[in-house]
C-alpha cells in the first residue's frame, strides 16, 4: 500500500514552470509542426483551394502519388544493435560537389503561386542549409535572380524541351553563364498530364477572381493580400501566361522530343547533365551507356502518367543493373527523413523533395521552407542513429526490406514473347 501524505507546497511550486508565450504567430505555428504532414495541414488552411490543389494534386485518379507514398510506408528497417552512432555525418558528394544533406530541392513550376516568396525562399533556404536548389523552366524567378539569392550555393536548372527550340537553347546558355553546375534534361512531359483537381477548380495561370475564388478568399485574406500587392505572377522564362495549366504545357512542350535533342543540349552544356523522368531499367541503362552524368528516377510526382512505376520500387533494380558507379537520384512521395534513409540504403546517391518543400513554403514562406529542411534533417539523423549507422556510406540494402503490397501478375512466357503483336 502506498503511503499518502499532504502535498508539499514547495514541491508544487517547483513543478509550476511556465514557458514564455511565443508572440510571433508564424513562428508559433511552424514550431508546432513536427512532421511534413503537419506543414501540409497548415498550408491547406492558409492557401486558397485552387492553389493548394495544384500543389497537392496529381494526375487523373492520383494513384501514382498515393502508391509512391505508400511504398515508403511499406518498408521494414533492420537496425544494427550494439553499434553506437553517437554522431552522424549526413553530408555527401553529388554530381561533383558537396551537399550537407542527401536531399535537395526539386524543380517546381509556378512557385510564387503557392506563396509570394516563391523560389527566393527555396533558393535562400537551400543555400543556408548547404543543399542544392533546382530552378524549373516554368519557374517564377529568373535564372539570374536565383543566382543572386543563392550566390555561393549550388544551383541546378531543370530544362524542358520546348516547341520553340531556341527558347530552350537560350535558357541553357543563361544557366551556364550564371554558374549553374548541373542541368536536368526532363523527358517525362511531352504533353500535360490530366490534373483533374485543376479542371474542377477552374484553375488558371494567373488565378482569376471569380465568385468561387472570392468566397474561398474570405478565410484566407493574407494570401490574397500578398498576391494582389506583389509583382504580377508570371513565368520568368516564358512569355505565355494565360490559360489552364494543361493548355500552357501543351502549347509549350514538344511531344517529338528525342535522343537527338539530348545530344544537342549536351553539346551546349558545360557542366553535369542528368536525365530526369526515367521510369524503366532499360532506359536507365541506355542513358548511362550514352554517357550522361546521372539519372533521376521520377514519375513527376505522379503529375503526368497515372499508374506509372513507383521510383522507390524501381530503385534497387536500377542500381543492380547499373552498378555502383552510376549516379542515381530519386524523387516522388518523400514525406519523411526515414524515406530518404531508405532510398540511400537501397541505392540512391541523392533524393529530391518537391511537395514537402512547397508545403513548408505555403505554411510560412522562407521560414516554412527552413522548417521543412529542419524536420527532414531531424528525422534523417534520428533514423540513422536508431539504425546504428554514422554516415550515409554505411547504409546498405540489408538495412531495409520493401514489403510487398503491389506485386506484378505473372505473364505466360508465350504471351511475353509474342508481345501481343
Amino acid at each position: 500500500m502506498v503511503k499518502r501524505q499532504l502535498p508539499n507546497p514547495a514541491e508544487i511550486f517547483d513543478l509550476m514552470k511556465f514557458k514564455t508565450p511565443e508572440l510571433n504567430l508564424k513562428k508559433r505555428r511552424l514550431d508546432a509542426a513536427l512532421t511534413i504532414g503537419d506543414l501540409r495541414e497548415i498550408a491547406k488552411r492558409r492557401t486558397p483551394a485552387a492553389a493548394f490543389d495544384y500543389t497537392d494534386g496529381a494526375a487523373e485518379a492520383e494513384l501514382s502519388i498515393a502508391r509512391a507514398r505508400q511504398a515508403f510506408k511499406d518498408i521494414e528497417f533492420h537496425p544494427d544493435v550494439l553499434h553506437p552512432a553517437t554522431s552522424v555525418d549526413t553530408s555527401t558528394t553529388i554530381l561533383g560537389g558537396p551537399s550537407a544533406l542527401p536531399f535537395g530541392i526539386a524543380p517546381t513550376g509556378f512557385t510564387r503561386l503557392m506563396q509570394t516568396e516563391g523560389e527566393e525562399a527555396g533558393a535562400g533556404a537551400a543555400g543556408e542549409a548547404g543543399i542544392p536548389f533546382t530552378l524549373s523552366t516554368l519557374g517564377t524567378m529568373s535564372i539570374e535572380d536565383v543566382k543572386a539569392v543563392n550566390p555561393h550555393g549550388r544551383n541546378w536548372f531543370q530544362l524542358y524541351v520546348m516547341r520553340d527550340r531556341d527558347v530552350s537553347y537560350e535558357l541553357t546558355r543563361r544557366a551556364a553563364a550564371s554558374g549553374f553546375d548541373t542541368l536536368f534534361f526532363t523527358v517525362d512531359t511531352p504533353v500535360a498530364g490530366a490534373r483533374l483537381r485543376d479542371t474542377r477548380n477552374g484553375f488558371s495561370i494567373p488565378p482569376q477572381l471569380t465568385l468561387k475564388t472570392i468566397l474561398d478568399a474570405i478565410p484566407r485574406p493574407w494570401w490574397w493580400f500578398d498576391f494582389l500587392t506583389t509583382p504580377k505572377l508570371e513565368f520568368a522564362s516564358l512569355s505565355s501566361t494565360g490559360g489552364t495549366v494543361g493548355e500552357l504545357l501543351d502549347a509549350a512542350m514538344d511531344p517529338t522530343i528525342s535522343y537527338e535533342d539530348l545530344d544537342v543540349i549536351r553539346d551546349m552544356w558545360p557542366g553535369k547533365i542528368v536525365v530526369k523522368g526515367v521510369q524503366t531499367v532499360a532506359d536507365a541503362a541506355k542513358l548511362v551507356d550514352l554517357g550522361v552524368d546521372g539519372i533521376v528516377l521520377s514519375n513527376h510526382g505522379g503529375r503526368q502518367l497515372d499508374r506509372a512505376p513507383i521510383p522507390f520500387h524501381l530503385l534497387p533494380h536500377v542500381r543492380r543493373e547499373l552498378g555502383r558507379d552510376a549516379t542515381i537520384i530519386t524523387d516522388t512521395g518523400i514525406m519523411n527523413g526515414a524515406d530518404i534513409v531508405a532510398s540511400v540504403a537501397l541505392g540512391a546517391d541523392f533524393t529530391l523533395i518537391g511537395r514537402a518543400y512547397l508545403y513548408g513554403l505555403m505554411a510560412g514562406g522562407r521560414e516554412g521552407v527552413d522548417r521543412t529542411i529542419s524536420i527532414l534533417r531531424t528525422e534523417l539523423t534520428r533514423t540513422m542513429k536508431l539504425l546504428g549507422v554514422s554516415s550515409l556510406a554505411e547504409l546498405e540494402p540489408r538495412h531495409v526490406t520493401q514489403l510487398a503490397r503491389l506485386t506484378p501478375v505473372a505473364q505466360e512466357a508465350d504471351e511475353v514473347a509474342a508481345g501481343f503483336a
